[in-house]
């Protein structure tokens, strides 16, 4: 039993998971050995996954800014919210606009155990959980936390950040994505990060073959493939691009487009 009544035996240790591989190839410490042989493994792969996965979290807390600071944006709902690493989505859009209000959503056990990292809201916004698969939007939709957090009647900003390629095409990504976007009202934004093979077929192909050898399997995206996610949305400039020249800032110095696998772009409902 963890400490939060959490029973232990939820958490398979003995199998790797993408969010803990993540948490380990960034240097955090929320891993087990099955994830760092993983790690190891996909990095001998494609020796520049460490400097993807950093330029994917930098670019989140960059849409995040422009989303609280430029968009007016006080509402968000994070799908595939993994392994609390700070700063977290709520300490960037907070830092700016302290009433924000921010909705988590992921379905590792682990996460939840970690989630009071996620929870510790300033004074005047609010943060909540929910475990849920992002493959049952209505799960997520109808979940009290959702209902007590956000006002549906005001805009949200749903972030999707480097998840979807873990959904194939029988589970219908779009689909998910539109269902979510739905009920959000005009004004609202979609913030994705959408894996691709376009830049490093070769390194990035192995890399998901990794994945799949472990029950990972992945769906990278093309750039078409990637905009269609963005249907119906009225891109904010510079539209969808590799995850390091979205507005980029001092982090994105000296990176090669070869070593990004990720495309990124913000869409506003109109």
């Amino acid at each position: 039993m963890l400490d939060d009544g959490w029973p232990a035996d939820r958490i398979d240790t003995a199998s790797p998971h993408s969010a803990r591989i993540y948490d380990y190839i960034l240097g955090g410490k929320d891993y087990y050995p099955a994830d760092r042989e993983a790690g190891d493994a996909l990095c001998r792969e494609w020796p520049a996954l460490p400097v993807h996965m950093r330029a994917n979290r930098d670019f989140m807390h960059r849409a995040v800014r422009h989303l609280a600071a430029e968009a007016g944006i006080r509402q968000f709902l994070d799908i595939g919210t993994g392994i609390p690493t700070s700063p977290n989505l709520h300490e960037i859009a907070q830092e700016v606009a302290p009433d924000s209000r921010v909705v988590y959503v992921d379905n590792d056990p682990i996460v939840l155990t970690l989630s009071q990292g996620l929870l510790k809201s300033s004074p005047e916004g609010r943060t909540a959980y929910i475990e849920a698969d992002m493959r049952d939007p209505a799960a997520i939709l109808t979940a009290p936390a959702l209902r007590e957090t956000l006002d549906l009647s005001q805009p949200i900003a749903l972030t999707v950040i480097a998840i979807v390629h873990f959904v194939l095409d029988e589970d219908d990504a779009y689909g998910i994505v539109r269902k979510l976007l739905e009920p959000l009202p005009p004004g609202s934004c979609l913030a994705m990060s959408v894996g691709t093979a376009d830049f490093a077929p070769d390194e990035v192909g192995r890399v998901a073959e990794e994945y799949a050898a472990r029950d990972m399997p992945m769906r990278l995206r093309t750039h078409a493939e990637a905009a269609e996610f963005f249907t119906g949305l009225d891109l904010v400039a510079p539209g969808l691009t590799q995850v390091h020249k979205w507005r980029p800032d001092a982090t994105c110095e000296g990176i090669r487009d070869e070593d990004i696998a990720m495309y990124g772009a913000i869409g506003r409902k109109p």
